[in-house]
């Protein structure tokens, strides 16, 4: 993780991953400012440039060509990565309201997330017809449509409404692409039939007469059928009706028309126009508070009548960029011009494009290659990243009022250590003052006591299981973690079949504003709560310390049976046992892809969904299954924990390395020859693998020593009981758990694990 140099004195947050946002992560990465820290928020990871989108419908491109990874060029440009849906903006908070995650707070805000279709305002089109609206979403529901003309038989009537060169573009691009799929599965491509539904007499009314009489004679010769003046006024189940009585019977309806602003901006009290979109002023600023900004779509610029296209959008990255950067630094705004004329290259499904500008028109194979040209070299900035070496600060200072500048002096001056190194306890009890942990009966004095230590009651016939882990940071975000700090924490006592009682946080936080300060310790702290609470374990105390990164460990106290009815240990696997992994393996790999900007955002997305996945769960199953020895995957890895097994347990064990589940993206990381900084020290338990020269051309052979973090749970279970106890796990929420191996009576050679391939 690239961090932010020096204290954090500003947040700028960015809401939504459209073609500007992109533009402003390049450009801090370009420049950072000291003091200032990004935050993306945003629901999706790989965002689509519109410009190449019909190109990939046509077939032309592929995904990766026409996405970008927003959390691979957030890392790139240092800025923290949220995965989340905005729902609201809490201005007298300053602070952005998301779905899942506590509040995120901002001195500067900017908006970019597109337009949203406005379905509700015809009736039935919400229920039957597919909206392109939100772009980001689009794909989802191309490749559903696409599945659905492959697999129906007989003709095919598809119907586009919006007749703008989004519609036109589109229709074209669909039907190039399904009449070739057509031909592929040994059909006729007439089988498809299209009509375009315009509202207006004309289509493309941006445009000039040129370019409309070249889409029409394109559009004719194809065979769509065009229906202009014809305003689509009801939707319903295979059909669509216009105002003037047309009725026409459609498998499929695609909405390309009546966009409008997201729903949840109206709760906001931004002034907005009549169709949503946010008002701004030429510096990109809301006409109603000084400290959002919007651009893109979203936006609707007073004084300027801007087509919803991408070339604003990308336009205004420059301009927004750098006035965030002059809104947390004091300075005056600058003024954004849209240009009045515009290049548009409009392509015609096949390899074959049109340009427009003003009254200008030129059409050809060549304009589609310089389109093509354009597009590439556009994208290129944003998917062909390096690690970059520390920039050089820009030189703008960030404005402090004097009580922030002595926090700010304070937070770079040498720090103490000893109890001189504690976070402060007025910010600690602010931090503190929203966190809810459960309440347990057996916790006599907890996290809000002002008492120097905790006190729980172990309950009458229970013994305690005690554990510890502790780790840095390996994502810029506090709150998500956490909770996979507390996760993997956890982890411990449910393998050993234990409940999970109580928990004691040790956290490090990097010294900065009390406000920043504050917000990262709160973030960090619901973050534990929300897993502690839902594992029925309290939270009763802690210390919070500074230090240079974020760190956090917990200390977990559980209960099991005085007897040790119900416990499971590492020693209790027995020869014939199936060994069940619950989870699949790579986060170590991943994680040092990510660092190096090798890994695709999606890839760690999965990581980490993977990784908030508790163990507590499968512990039942596993029980209910006759499991004999468990343990949790975690720093070691699988052979490391599985040597772990095997010596108390006296037995041998053999794996199959093509039935280990991996994470995505992990076997490609591993390929590239990308691996953990831990590898190493565990590649020294390849002295336990009884036939590694045999193993060592299996790709899967470097997972063996790939740490985890909140992996799995290995476990042993009786051969007769395994596709039962994995058909449980799967129902109880483990979709990848896998019969990775099985327990063998110890041999006579030193090495205990045979491995096959």
């Amino acid at each position: 993780m690239r961090r932010v140099s020096g204290p954090v004195l500003r947040d700028i947050v960015l809401i939504g991953g459209g073609h500007s946002h992109v533009g402003v992560l390049h450009m801090f990465a370009m420049r950072p400012l000291p003091g200032v820290r990004l935050t993306l928020i945003c629901t999706d990871t790989d965002t689509p440039y519109s410009g190449m989108l019909p190109g990939y419908i046509a077939g032309h491109y592929g995904f990766d060509e026409v996405h970008i990874d927003l959390r691979r060029l957030a890392e790139f440009a240092g800025a923290r990565y949220y995965r989340d849906e905005v729902t609201g903006i809490d201005r007298a908070a300053r602070q952005v309201i998301c779905r899942q995650r506590p509040p995120v707070a901002y001195d500067a805000l900017s908006i970019n997330v597109g337009s949203t279709p406005q379905l509700a305002l015809i009736a039935g089109a919400g229920e039957h017809a597919v909206p392109v609206k939100p772009i980001r979403r689009f794909n989802e529901r191309w490749l559903a449509l696409f599945e659905r003309v492959r697999s129906h038989a007989g003709a095919t009537t598809i119907a586009v409404v919006g007749a703008g060169a989004g519609g036109v573009e589109l229709t074209l691009a669909m039907q190039y692409r399904l009449r070739n799929e057509l031909v592929l599965r040994g059909r006729s491509p007439d089988e498809l039939r299209f009509h375009l539904f315009s509202a207006e007499a004309e289509i493309l009314p941006t445009h000039n007469a040129a370019v409309r009489r070249a889409f029409e004679s394109v559009l004719a010769a194809r065979g769509v059928t065009l229906h202009r003046g014809a305003e689509v006024s009801r939707v319903d189940a295979g059909c669509l009706q216009t105002r003037s009585g047309e009725v026409l019977e459609a498998d499929e309806i695609v909405w390309v028309t009546q966009a409008g602003g997201a729903a949840w901006l109206v709760g906001t009290g931004l002034a907005l126009d009549e169709s949503g979109f946010i008002r701004v002023n030429e510096a990109l600023q809301s006409a109603t508070d000084p400290l959002i900004f919007a651009a893109g779509d979203c936006a609707s610029m007073t004084g300027h009548s801007l087509e919803k296209a991408g070339v604003f959008a990308v336009r205004m990255g420059r301009p927004l960029a750098e006035n965030l950067r002059r809104s947390v630094s004091g300075k005056a705004l600058l003024a954004y011009r849209p240009q009045p004329r515009w290049l548009a290259l409009i392509s015609t499904g096949d390899r074959h494009a049109i340009a427009s500008r003003g009254a200008l028109y030129a059409r050809g194979d060549w304009v589609w290659r310089w389109k093509d040209w354009i597009d590439r070299r556009f994208m290129r900035k944003f998917t062909e990243l390096e690690p970059m070496a520390a920039m050089a600060p820009a030189a703008d200072a960030v404005p402090l009022a004097a009580e922030e500048q002595a926090q700010a002096i304070s937070a770079v001056a040498m720090r103490c250590g000893g109890c001189g190194a504690k976070v402060g306890a007025t910010v600690l009890s602010r931090a503190l003052a929203g966190i809810r942990p459960i309440e347990r009966d057996d916790v006599l004095i907890g996290l809000h006591a002002p008492d120097d230590a905790a006190v729980v009651r172990v309950p009458p016939g229970k013994a305690m299981v005690h554990s510890v882990d502790f780790f840095r940071a390996f994502i810029d975000d506090p709150w998500l973690f956490v909770r996979i700090a507390a996760n993997h924490a956890l982890g411990d006592i449910f393998a050993m079949g234990a409940e999970a009682q109580s928990a004691t946080a040790i956290a490090t936080v990097p010294p900065g504003l009390e406000a920043k300060v504050e917000d990262s310790v709160f973030q960090m702290m619901a973050g534990a709560v929300s897993v502690l609470n839902e594992a029925g374990c309290a939270l009763v105390g802690g210390h919070t310390g500074e230090g240079s990164e974020l760190a956090l460990g917990f200390a977990i106290n559980g209960l099991v049976d005085a007897s040790l009815a119900g416990v499971l240990t590492k020693g209790g696997m027995q020869p014939g046992d199936a060994l069940i992994l619950t989870k699949p393996i790579g986060t170590g790999t991943l994680f040092a892809a990510h660092a190096r900007l090798k890994a695709r955002g999606r890839w760690i997305d999965t990581a980490l969904e993977s990784m908030q996945v508790s163990n507590r769960a499968a512990l039942p199953v596993l029980l209910a299954h006759g499991a004999t020895a468990c343990t949790d995957l975690t720093g070691f890895g699988l052979l490391g924990h599985l040597v772990e097994m095997t010596r108390p347990s006296g037995v041998d064990a053999e794996l199959d390395l093509a039935a280990l589940p991996l994470l995505d993206g992990a076997a490609e990381c591993v390929a590239a020859g990308v691996l953990s900084s831990l590898q190493p020290a565990n590649l020294r338990l390849r002295r336990a693998l009884a036939n590694q020269e045999e193993a060592l051309a299996h790709p899967n052979y470097p997972l063996l020593f790939d740490p985890q973090t909140a992996g799995g749970l290995l476990a042993s279970v009786p051969a007769d009981k395994a596709e039962a106890c994995l058909a449980a796990l799967r129902a109880a929420g483990y979709p990848r758990a896998t019969r990775i191996g099985r327990v063998l009576p110890q041999g006579e050679a030193l090495e205990p694990v045979r491995l096959v391939t």
